[in-house]
């Protein structure tokens, strides 16, 4: 098996057991999303980070399910928020068990995150900085989120640095701490840490980049949505911002139709994403994303352990995937 596909498994495993109790309604809510999908790359950043500097499985372990539990509690209250049908193929949490359910289920999650890094397996000194990284990486995530409320509610768009800023701390800033949190669980050295730091805040910022993309121009054969969801849907992400500043005249128009539109057809929607590509937003947004994935690359130039090339193997998986 591969390092991701194992790491994905003994993660797994993990979460089966943690995520478990009575009354058994809550936990089949908080369980739902996790069983239904989801890669686990951000385990695979703690356990991988964590091997780069002499961590065991074991020592990791704690710290990979808990960042995949925050995870996870971030989905179902984005859900929440968002009033999003489905995820992973599935309903949403909230669609199926109800509100109140679905935020208690997120609460368990996040709850349980920290209760599973207080029992790892190390010293207290470094349970002490983990619970601190996530509790600052949550605190980010809130920011992210409102300010992402925000924007939307605003009739003016973002701008470009705005946006950036805003899917660090939504997005971004879990990125980081995965990898940190595992640098951590091996006793890494602060300058390590740093590193891994900033590898995996760049990489996170690519990876948001890239599904924004895909949301807006993705096949929707492959995405399993409808062509332009994110146009209809009316999220000003980096996509649509440069598709917005190249335009002008009919172009922008058949653009601007379709924001934020819910009734707008198949075929305005795809007349819509047209205009897009014509306008070199796609490719605009990919030279972002690069010069992203190029910093985090950047951060690990000095590692040239076999963890370490997986992490850029990684990085390039994530900014040249299209679906």
């Amino acid at each position: 098996m591969s390092r991701f596909a194992k790491n994905a498994s003994s993660v797994n495993a993990e979460l089966r057991t943690s995520v478990r109790g009575r009354p058994v309604r809550l936990y089949d809510a908080a369980y739902h999303l996790i069983k239904n999908g989801g890669k686990r790359l951000r385990p695979h950043l703690v356990m991988t980070c964590a091997e780069m500097f002499g961590g065991t499985r074991r020592g990791a372990i704690h710290a990979a399910a808990a960042i995949e539990m925050i995870h996870n509690f971030t989905l179902v209250h984005d859900d929440i928020m968002d009033n999003d049908a489905t995820r992973h193929g599935v309903r949403t949490v909230h669609k199926k068990f109800g509100e109140s359910v679905a935020i208690l289920a997120g609460d368990v999650l996040f709850s349980k995150a920290y209760a599973k890094v207080l029992r790892s397996p190390v010293d207290d000194a470094t349970k002490t900085a983990l619970v601190s990284t996530m509790a600052d990486a949550c605190v980010d995530i809130c920011e992210g989120q409102i300010m992402d409320i925000d924007m939307a509610s605003k009739r003016a768009f973002p701008t470009n640095a705005q946006y950036i800023t805003m899917i660090n701390k939504k997005t971004a800033v879990l990125f980081e701490s995965a990898c940190v949190m595992g640098a951590l669980s091996a006793g890494a050295r602060k300058s390590d840490v740093a590193n891994v730091a900033s590898f995996g805040r760049n990489m996170g910022i690519a990876f948001q980049i890239t599904d924004d993309i895909i949301g807006t121009m993705g096949d929707a054969r492959a995405t399993k949505k409808p062509v332009g969801n994110d146009l209809r849907e009316g999220k000003k992400s980096l996509p649509i911002l440069l598709a917005l500043q190249r335009t002008r005249g009919a172009q922008a128009r058949t653009i601007r139709s379709c924001f934020g539109n819910r009734r707008a057809g198949a075929a305005a929607l795809g007349r819509a994403v047209s205009a897009m590509k014509e306008s070199g937003a796609e490719d605009a947004a990919r030279a972002v994303a690069s010069r992203y994935a190029s910093k985090a690359q950047g951060a690990l130039a000095a590692y040239k352990s076999a963890p370490a090339r997986d992490l850029l193997g990684l990085l390039q998986d994530v900014v040249d995937r299209r679906m």
